[in-house]
């Protein structure tokens, strides 16, 4: 599907697209086989740009509703000339009343003003010889022999395992039978206070670095006390979404958890990086099951954090897009401007 508009530089393509999880990928309060998303292909005179954002019901979010916000969008865009994007974010997201369509569209743009640049999108913002942070790969709930057999099957220096059960410790103490690399847990809001502050003793005796979202999103007094007597530091992700949302989680939490696709995009996401560093909080970016067009782009982003889960293009078996590649558990830029992503054929 695409807008035809003969009286601009800027032609809007959507690729919808349903990918398919290689297995069941459960957390505590979701399980899914397939991740719908949108695709965003901009033409801009010879320069193409892609940019991703997934549906999800969880924030009420469809293939559907995705297009027609960023249909709102056009006309603001039929201006564009190749400015910096994050020029144009303010608006975008006052259009579109939408963060993952606004999402999609930046992401786009800046892989055209990248390639403007005459650049790789990363060089826009870090140095050429900055290591990039390894990504986690993320076990999602299951059966322990079951938990154990993906983690088996798929050697990684860094794990996320996702937890939220009554047996959380127990799953912690099996999988660390058959690997003794660091792990990383997120609960997905599913602990109590007292469980999250019993739970990060033992779970650091184990090799946790960090405890993900243990409590409800908007459970404020409870993330109040749980700071100071957690043994693990504590990194928001459902409660943290915008940048407005880093002024209270700099109270509460150690870190927090940066997605593309929940924030608005890169423009939103540097803005997020730069103030949760103004408050001393540890920085991760994080990914929903994405093709390699929404992982690419949070790769180029990931030399400004402390963390990075990009592991969601890993876990499809049908990924539709080339942009970064793996070598082991290193990632490979493609050798070209911008984001380097294109569409398999």
């Amino acid at each position: 599907m695409k807008t035809d508009n003969t009286k601009s530089p800027i032609e809007l393509i959507y690729h919808l697209y349903d990918l398919k999880l290689k297995e069941t990928f459960k957390i505590a309060h979701d399980e899914r086989t397939v991740q719908p998303t949108v695709i965003l292909e901009i033409r801009y005179h010879q320069y193409i740009g892609f940019g991703e954002a997934v549906a999800t019901k969880y924030y009420q979010v469809s293939q559907t509703s995705i297009c027609n916000n960023i249909e709102k969008a056009l006309p603001l865009l039929q201006n564009w000339r190749g400015e910096k994007p994050d020029l144009l974010f303010d608006q975008l997201l006052s259009i579109t009343q939408d963060t993952f369509a606004t999402c999609a569209i930046d992401q786009a743009l800046w892989d055209i003003y990248a390639q403007l640049q005459n650049k790789p999108l990363y060089q826009l913002w870090s140095d050429v010889n900055t290591a990039l942070p390894i990504s986690n790969y993320t076990i999602g709930l299951d059966s322990i022999p079951t938990m154990k057999r993906k983690l088996e099957e798929f050697p990684w220096p860094i794990y996320k395992i996702k937890l939220g059960t009554e047996h959380d410790l127990q799953i912690i103490s099996a999988l660390r039978e058959v690997s003794d690399v660091p792990f990383r847990v997120d609960a997905n809001q599913a602990w109590s206070v007292q469980e999250t502050i019993d739970n990060s003793s033992l779970l650091k005796k184990l090799g946790v670095e960090f405890i993900e979202q243990p409590l409800g999103k908007k459970n404020w007094k409870g993330m109040k006390t749980l700071k100071g007597k957690c043994a693990l530091p504590i990194i928001a992700d459902e409660s943290c979404i915008r940048e407005q949302d880093i002024d209270q989680c700099m109270t509460v939490f150690d870190g927090v958890n940066i997605k593309l696709t929940k924030c608005g995009g890169i423009s939103a996401a540097l803005r997020m990086i730069k103030k949760a560093k103004q408050y001393s909080l540890l920085t991760m970016l994080g990914c929903m099951t994405e093709s390699s067009v929404g992982i690419t782009h949070i790769a180029h982003l990931c030399k400004l954090v402390d963390f990075v889960d990009m592991d969601g293009a890993l876990l499809i078996s049908n990924d539709p897009a080339i942009g970064i590649s793996w070598d082991g558990y290193k990632v490979r830029f493609q050798n070209k401007n911008g984001s380097g992503i294109s569409l398999k054929s």
